[in-house]
């Protein structure tokens, strides 16, 4: 009975950021559950890449090359779906620099892809939802960085906070329509955008990660993968407008 709640057989789950790290692990785990995938990303060869896996495990799964800040790519494709029970909004890249050197350019794009790109998403997922009479689950893409000062880190962390806000209105908005909005707050996750980011402050980051948390290890995609399969699923069914924080134990007050 309790393995059901996980079942999504029959369902269509809509995931931005599918051709790697977190957005590949999800979309794997949400087909394997049962649930028709759309899998969005800029990659087009990654995004062929977790669309085999998914073939190869007995899913099903759609692909479709787009940038999350373009509204009217993002439109077109969720209204290509035949519906639309969840959204996994994962899309997102980094930047580094101090305050005092952070650009207007590098504050603009952070914004519009970890932030504009998530809340496109969302509204579009929603109108679907909505037009449709279908209960759903949004799920955005937040970050542990939203629970402590990052130096360096300013336009990520901004953007991320953004995102726990939009999470909490969009709940209370929702909900009338059954509706829930939750938010997931990874710990450091080794992934390949992890991997391309500023080495130093990747190692910095993952020794401080692996010092501070009581598991001693860094975060892996499937760890976060799990994390929006739940909230996706039935199993989750009373819980709206919530930051879900797999982080490996590091922001317990100590």
């Amino acid at each position: 009975m309790a393995l059901k709640a996980y079942d999504l057989t029959g369902r269509t789950a809509f995931i931005t950021g599918a051709a790697s790290g977190i957005g590949r692990a999800s979309a794997v785990l949400i087909a394997e559950a049962g649930a028709t995938v759309h899998c969005a990303d800029v990659d087009e060869k990654g995004l062929d890449e977790t669309r085999g896996l998914i073939a190869d495990a007995g899913g099903i799964a759609h692909a479709h090359t787009l940038d999350v800040t373009d509204r009217a790519q993002l439109r077109a494709a969720i209204d290509s779906a035949d519906r639309l029970d969840i959204l996994a909004a994962v899309a997102g890249i980094m930047h580094s620099s101090t305050v005092l050197e952070t650009r207007d350019e590098d504050l603009d794009r952070v914004l519009a892809v970890n932030f504009k790109g998530i809340l496109y998403a969302c509204q579009e997922s929603a109108r679907a939802m909505i037009a449709a009479g279908t209960p759903g689950s949004l799920i955005t893409m937040a970050s542990g960085a939203v629970d402590a000062a990052n130096p360096g880190l300013l336009c990520y962390s901004v953007a991320k906070a953004a995102v726990v806000q939009l999470t909490k209105t969009l709940a209370s908005e929702l909900g009338p329509h059954s509706i829930r909005v939750n938010a997931i707050a990874p710990g450091w996750i080794r992934t390949p955008m992890t991997d391309r980011h500023d080495t130093a402050l990747q190692h910095q980051a993952e020794a401080a990660m692996i010092r501070k948390s009581p598991l001693r290890r860094v975060g892996e995609p499937q760890d976060i993968a799990h994390a929006v399969l739940h909230l996706a699923s039935d199993a989750s069914g009373f819980t709206t407008g919530q930051i879900l924080r797999p982080n490996g134990g590091v922001a317990m007050p100590w």
